[in-house]
């Protein structure tokens, strides 16, 4: 009899006891803590991506046609892969411009008309927060690595094939 009341003592002892307490929830960054980009260190495509080509030449574009990813661009980037780049699609065609703010990566811009016919080609310096005019009104930029353009013998009135339709933003 003394077992059984032992045996018993102890279940309710354990039955008794409380549960554990559960682990605590991480604490939320606090405000001075540095917010980090998805795209920090990326060379390639954050996004989907649509072939361009002019004349033979095929290379891949992210599309931009959102505000906000026309905001975004290509900053925080490392690098672009060979024969990739981004397209800003825009609602409709008017003079436009570019500055490079937070890109890290030297670029070469095609702004293109309505019609995908190329009407002005730069080249823009990693952070210059000038800005680099169309010249004349663009519905689309494309962005791809410096002097892409160039080693490709692209140049003014060259067309664009396979951009898309206009922003609706």
């Amino acid at each position: 009899m003394r077992g059984v009341s032992l045996l018993l003592l102890v279940l309710f002892a354990c039955a008794s006891a409380p549960a554990p307490a559960p682990a605590p929830a991480p604490a939320p960054p606090s405000p001075s803590a540095p917010l980090t980009d998805p795209a920090l260190g990326a060379t390639s495509p954050q996004g989907p991506t649509i072939p361009l080509s002019i004349g033979h030449r095929v290379f891949q574009v992210e599309v931009a046609d959102t505000e906000a990813e026309r905001a975004r661009g290509l900053m925080y980037r490392d690098g672009l892969s060979p024969d990739h780049g981004m397209v800003f699609v825009y609602p409709d065609e008017r003079e436009r411009g570019f500055w490079m703010k937070n890109t890290r990566i030297p670029l070469a811009i095609a702004f293109v008309d309505a019609q995908g016919q190329i009407v002005h080609i730069a080249e823009m310096l990693p952070y210059d927060e000038r800005t680099t005019p169309s010249q004349k009104p663009a519905m689309y930029a494309v962005e791809m690595s410096s002097g892409w353009f160039t080693q490709q013998g692209v140049s003014t009135g060259d067309r664009i094939q396979g951009l898309p339709q206009a922003s609706r933003e």
